[in-house]
């Protein structure tokens, strides 16, 4: 807060407190709130290079041990270190303060007196003696041994070391501007990865060459002792860690996808942004679940079976296409208001469906022209989202646009009534609105362009630089308008922008398919459901229920909102049978013709019959052809490798 403004304020209030204490009141004044953590300028911090070492070779009690030693200018009485609290990524202010313990500051050998800021508590004030050079910052990280506590980054055989999680940075610079050296200690034996640069190792001690502290944060480790990587072209590495050795036997013909992959990319795209680009890749049940981007290497996790269970695991391969895109759009091209030049200043996300749901699409269509998710899988992923915009009534008051500021404040928690509330859709409806520019794109220009000519111009220039190009709306619609003139900022100002929009179907209409209605499962809602173990019946009764019997999702104003069977409702019995998913199917689909449908629920110490008044039977969402003719049409044209139409990765 400007010193000027607060004192304003405060003025103000003084100035009314006579009139509060007439009434007999007693009336408190407000203390201004005093900015006590300088903005960030862009000019190199003057200490020096940082060293920071961390030492995660305690796999059994999870801790990563912390020394950083920060250099000062001579002189130097005050400092104020801050701990990352906005992530790139994470869109939110998400960096686990509470995780950061046993923090001490020394100098010269003497223990120095600090104070966390009262406002933002992510920054350390520290008071400096006469002449000290460095600051020697000592604390533990302590990684989550639960899921409870939060995502766990460190098992008996592997961890996910994410920098932001395990080092402070001096208030008042670009980050970028900030000189780091880092170390690590990992258990006997284990190997890393990750896209620091100039890696040297003396025994379990691996140190990496100086870089900036924007970088360090963008370049994250997996390690672990069971360990094997592939080359994959254009200096692409897959990287790959497990629970067992056995499970890191991929067969040559699923590695040639993955090539297959970082070739589709280039030709899409036009250009790499990347001087090398690391696939940081876990297959565990054991650490937390991520995908996270960044700009020279992506964190994956997917099952232990990944490889050996690999017709089983077809509906999840969509994770590295989808974090492989972020290299361009996100990380490369950033939305103005989501770069930002330190982890104090706060990110917007209103343009959300131009990083993440661009994204979104990439990820899909390149999975698609790769092999790594077959045709019949990629249209069922297209009927899930389709399926859940034509049903949700949140779409009714809440546009795409602000869905992007959920990540700050609603921090991916669960929420009682999500199809009201509406979560991150940006990705996903995002990904509708890019399907229907590509679709307009061939139509308007009789199948000479699509959506790939415009990847090219927005994506495709300064071919090896992976620095950073911020975008507005107003640079999204006119480099689409280079590829296809068109009223782009009315079309993307409409779909994303204003609430009460018809179902974001139009994009699979001009691609010659419907969005169709069947009593079965698409492939990916089936594969989904088999993996969680739960049944979805969101589109016919409008709950989801998991393997326990409880439900775990309902649907706003569906048969079992209305029949009161909310979140956390036990299901005992069906028509007087004990509950089981397939009984539960039988039973909906023979109430179509009369029969009853009769729960015994269970809620709390309170049991309940509910009688259901619903009839329309099973429902699952599915895209299909309505093009007449065996040809290709629009959608699939979207969705065939460029590698077939002649197409070479330069």
């Amino acid at each position: 807060m400007h010193k000027t403004f607060g004192s304003l304020i405060a003025a103000l209030a003084l100035g009314c407190a006579p009139a509060a204490l007439a009434n007999g009141l007693s009336a408190p004044v407000a203390v201004p709130i005093q900015a006590s953590v300088p903005d960030a300028a862009d000019v190199p911090y003057p200490g020096g290079t940082m060293q920071l070492d961390v030492d995660a070779s305690d796999t059994v009690r999870g801790t990563y041990r912390v020394t950083q030693t920060v250099p000062v200018v001579p002189g130097t009485r005050q400092l104020t270190l801050l701990f990352p609290e906005w992530l790139p990524g994470k869109h939110a202010p998400r960096g686990p303060l509470a995780e950061l313990v046993d923090i001490t500051f020394t100098a010269n050998g003497q223990t120095l007196a600090w104070k966390r800021d009262r406002v933002e508590m992510n920054a350390f004030h520290i008071t400096l003696p006469e002449g000290a050079k460095d600051v020697v910052a000592r604390f533990i990280h302590t990684s989550p041994l639960q899921s409870s506590e939060r995502r766990i980054s460190m098992t008996q055989e592997m961890l996910n070391l994410q920098f932001d999680m395990m080092s402070l940075y001096p208030a008042g610079h670009y980050v970028r501007q900030v000189k780091v050296r880092p170390s690590v200690i990992l258990p006997q034996g284990w190997t890393a990865a990750t896209a620091l640069d100039g890696v040297r190792q003396d025994g379990n001690r691996w140190t990496w060459a100086e870089t900036n502290y924007e970088v360090l944060i963008d370049s994250p480790i997996f390690a672990g002792k069971n360990f094997r990587k592939w080359d994959l072209g254009q200096n692409v590495t897959l990287n790959v860690v497990a629970d067992k050795p056995e499970q890191l036997a991929a067969k040559p013909e699923q590695i040639e996808l993955h090539r297959n992959l970082v070739t589709e990319a280039r030709l899409a795209f036009g250009a790499n942004h990347f001087d090398r680009y690391e696939f940081l890749l876990a297959l565990t049940d054991r650490m937390g679940g991520i995908g996270l981007e960044h700009h020279r290497s992506s964190e994956n996790q997917l099952e232990p079976g990944a490889f050996l269970e690999w017709d089983k695991n077809e509906w999840d391969r969509n994770l590295l296409p989808h974090e492989y895109s972020h290299s361009w759009s996100g990380k490369f091209r950033r939305p103005a208001r989501l770069w930002t030049p330190d982890y104090r200043q706060p990110m917007q996300g209103d343009l959300l469906w131009a990083y993440e749901g661009q994204d979104q699409f990439w990820g899909l269509v390149l999975a698609a022209r790769s092999g790594l998710q077959g045709k019949d899988m990629v249209l069922g992923m297209l009927a899930n989202w389709a399926g859940n915009f034509a049903t949700q009534p949140g779409r009714r008051w809440r546009s795409v646009e602000d869905t992007g500021h959920d990540p700050v404040f609603g921090a991916r928690k669960a929420k009682p009534y999500a199809s009201l509330a509406r979560s991150e859709d940006y990705y996903t409806e995002g990904a509708l609105v890019w399907l229907e520019a590509d679709q307009i794109i061939r139509a308007g220009t009789g199948g000479k362009k699509s959506i790939d000519d415009f990847a090219k111009v927005f994506f495709g220039m300064n071919d090896g630089d992976w620095g950073q190009i911020t975008f507005e709306l107003a640079d999204v619609a006119r480099d689409l308008g280079k590829v296809y003139p068109y009223d782009w900022k009315t079309f993307l100002d409409t779909r994303l922008n204003q609430p009460n929009q018809p179902a974001p179907v139009r994009g699979i209409e001009l691609g010659g398919y419907r969005l169709n209605w069947k009593e079965e499962p698409n492939p990916f809602d089936k594969a989904r459901m088999a993996d969680a173990k739960n049944l979805s019946l969101t589109y016919s009764l409008g709950l989801t229920i998991d393997k326990d019997a409880r439900v775990t999702a309902t649907q706003w104003d569906s048969p079992a909102f209305n029949a009161g069977l909310v979140t956390g409702t036990k299901i005992l019995a069906i028509n007087g049978t004990a509950y089981s998913a397939d009984d539960m199917k039988r039973a909906i689909t023979a109430a179509k013709t009369g029969a009853p449908l009769e729960l015994l629920v269970q809620r709390g110490d309170r049991f309940q019959t509910v009688k259901l008044d619903y009839k329309g039977g099973l429902r699952w969402p599915w895209v299909e052809r309505a093009a007449p003719g065996t040809g290709p049409v629009g959608l699939d044209l979207l969705l065939l490798p460029r590698r077939a139409q002649g197409g070479k990765a330069k």
